[in-house]
């Protein structure tokens, strides 16, 4: 059995920065590290449509430091790279359809952003640890099932390609300029503190919010799609423990969930659960239906046979957890927040 690192003591008193800090996953990950003892600053550019809400880390007022700064700025990562034992990337562009309409964007947050935060880090702080948030979307269309990370990639959309890119720099400059750096290739990921303001960016946080409204799920086509879906504390446990574990270095993991579930089952459970809402089976639109990639669902056996993870929240408790938390907090996340908002 593989040996699990000791993640409880390995963030005691250490210098952690999170891009993307104020929103889903970078809000999830700071609440954990406070947890463990960690020093905390948050980065987040506060984009409008990506995410960022200040109500997301409202609990942790006082325990971190929150700097509102674009990571494409070479100036603010060159200053706050600097001291830091850990570094979060998870600062973003994730809309499939956004990457599609405004190519550009995605491009330059995707990639020219990662590039230059790996600058910093060789310039600035090569002895910094990177913790990079990769995407199942490398992969495109899967040829078989479940895909692990020896499947090609192939990207259906733009943000596919940016993502292939992003997560190639940082292994580029672990190997050559020894900056330790891993990607971990997230799958559909849910729980509290997600973007639900539009369904640009995942079917999962519309479908919530959706039943939390008491409103209809529409599936395309008749729902039989396959995906597998992760709960946010198991996403956390995944970047915690790649960073503390020097084997994960230079590597780059599939964080599937188990055990895959139709795109029916998963909207008739979240209306179960709230008690809510309804299903409608819908024609496919044709811009969606271009870029969709059918059913896929991952292997996670290689990061549980090296660094000993796993997803442990069962689904129905994971959609419990996330329903109850927007049927109090909805309206926090219905409007576009701003940076100074608490």
């Amino acid at each position: 059995m593989t040996q699990r690192v000791d993640v409880e003591r390995a963030f005691a008193g250490k210098s952690v920065l999170v891009t993307g800090g104020l929103g889903f996953l970078g809000s999830n990950v700071a609440r954990r590290l406070v947890k463990l003892g960690a020093r905390v600053t948050l980065m987040d550019s506060m984009i409008p449509g990506y995410g960022g809400n200040r109500f997301n880390v409202a609990d942790l007022e006082g325990k971190v430091e929150v700097n509102i700064a674009d990571v494409r700025d070479r100036s603010s990562m060159d200053y706050l790279i600097r001291g830091r034992h850990y570094l979060f990337n998870l600062a973003g562009q994730v809309s499939h359809i956004d990457s599609m309409t405004d190519p550009f964007t995605d491009l330059d947050i995707n990639c020219r952003s990662q590039l230059s935060i790996l600058e910093s880090c060789r310039h600035n702080h090569r002895d910094v640890k990177v913790i990079f948030a990769g995407s199942r979307q490398v992969y495109g269309r899967p040829q078989y099932l479940p895909v692990d990370e020896k499947h090609p990639t192939q990207p259906v959309d733009v943000n596919g390609i940016n993502k292939v890119a992003g997560e190639w720099y940082h292994l580029l400059y672990s190997d050559v300029y020894k900056v330790r750096a891993v990607s971990l290739r997230l799958t559909n990921t849910f729980g509290p503190g997600q973007l639900v303001r539009h369904n640009r960016q995942g079917f999962l946080p519309w479908f919530l919010r959706t039943v939390v409204e008491g409103g209809e799920i529409q599936l395309y086509g008749d729902g039989s799609q396959m995906r597998d879906v992760n709960y946010v504390d198991d996403v956390v446990d995944a970047f915690l423990l790649a960073a503390a574990d020097e084997r994960a270095n230079g590597k780059v993991y599939n964080l599937a969930g188990s055990p895959p579930v139709s795109l029916r089952e998963l909207a008739e459970q979240m209306v179960a659960v709230a008690g809510r809402g309804r299903i409608a089976f819908v024609p496919w639109p044709p811009e969606k239906k271009a870029i969709d990639i059918g059913s896929y669902y991952g292997s996670a056996e290689l990061i549980k046979n090296e660094l000993g993870w796993e997803p442990r929240v069962a689904l129905r408790d994971g959609l419990e957890r996330t329903i109850r938390y927007y049927e109090k907090n909805l309206a926090r996340y219905l409007d576009e927040p701003t940076a100074e908002a608490r």
